[in-house]
């Protein structure tokens, strides 16, 4: 099939990968415009966008998908499906510019968990399992009907950085699955019940902030589900962000934030039940560390309260 390839974040790199040796055809990429960084504004590319460059793919940058020039540029590419990872909302005009639409990649078992951030949101809430679904798409968010889905396990020591690349893998062989079925007309549409929905919004920064008054198992939840940006907190009047931490029981714990144990190695901090152990940390405008290197140079004590 003729496809032009829609994406922008690392978990659709894989995918693109897989599709670009696969039996089908890659017209195009479309991902975001590169980014001006510093002084010098030297540009950025997405990480789809530096993946379709080493792969020497045609690259269409979008500043809007709006733009008449994009749009007559896809329309001159005659696609035969559009495959959408991680990308963004496409205008309903986009679906009547190739003959089968759009086949979208979502992380989660639709209708469960529609939006933005799928993987985040099935973290915080402890899930043991997630998936994937391949769909086609309509004019809503994440509502068209289901080609494939598949079971993914969350594992205990998942964060959203091993759990979006187990998403990433999985979703390779499941798009080459779906695009088979849809080559073939061998594919089956499921529409997606209401009665199952549920959303997973982008997570704010204000979200990002740990309260100590939850349990340690829905901070340390927290923590997995943040572990690409870090969830944080405050300690003396300074910001630490938090990348892995472990929960310890403790039937007795003191006031939530407490520092209830540190020595050479170690750091506990009290929640509303049970401890958190820090295991990798980072101050502000500090390197990322273990928390047996921080503690070195950190001026805290037993009782010292992070807030």
């Amino acid at each position: 099939m003729k496809i032009i390839f829609m994406g922008n974040s690392e978990i659709a790199c894989p995918i693109l990968y897989t599709l670009e040796k696969s039996k089908h055809k890659i017209l195009s990429v479309v991902s975001n415009s590169p980014k001006a960084l510093g002084r010098g504004l030297s540009q950025r590319l997405t990480p789809v966008g530096k993946l379709a460059n080493d792969l020497d793919l045609k690259f269409l940058s979008a500043d809007s998908l709006r733009n008449s020039e994009l749009i007559d540029t896809i329309k001159i590419l005659q696609a035969d499906i559009f495959v959408v990872v991680a990308f963004r909302i496409l205008p309903s005009r986009f679906l009547s510019l190739s003959k089968m639409g759009a086949m979208n990649l979502h992380a989660s078992l639709l209708p469960k968990y529609r939006g933005a951030a799928p993987i985040q949101h099935a973290l915080l809430n402890g899930d043991t399992q997630t998936g994937i679904s391949t769909f086609l798409i309509d004019k809503d968010l994440d509502t068209g009907p289901i080609l494939l889905q598949k079971e993914v396990p969350i594992l205990p020591q998942d964060n959203f950085n091993t759990l979006s690349g187990k998403i990433s893998n999985e979703g390779s062989s499941l798009i080459l699955e779906s695009l088979d079925l849809l080559e073939k007309n061998n594919h089956k549409l499921t529409p997606q019940l209401d009665k199952d929905v549920s959303y997973a919004p982008k997570i704010l920064k204000k979200e990002m902030l740990i309260d100590w008054n939850q349990s340690a198992s829905q901070i340390n939840n927290k923590v997995r589900a943040l572990s690409y940006t870090g969830a944080f907190t405050f300690i003396n009047g300074k910001r630490m962000k938090l990348y892995k931490t472990k929960v310890h029981q403790n039937s007795k714990p003191y006031k939530p934030g407490r520092i209830s144990i540190i020595d050479k190695k170690r750091v506990f901090i009290s929640c509303a039940n049970d401890d958190l152990e820090l295991i990798e940390v980072q101050m502000e405008n500090k390197a990322r560390m273990l928390t047996s290197e921080w503690i070195k140079g950190a001026r805290i004590k037993t009782g010292d309260i992070f807030d």
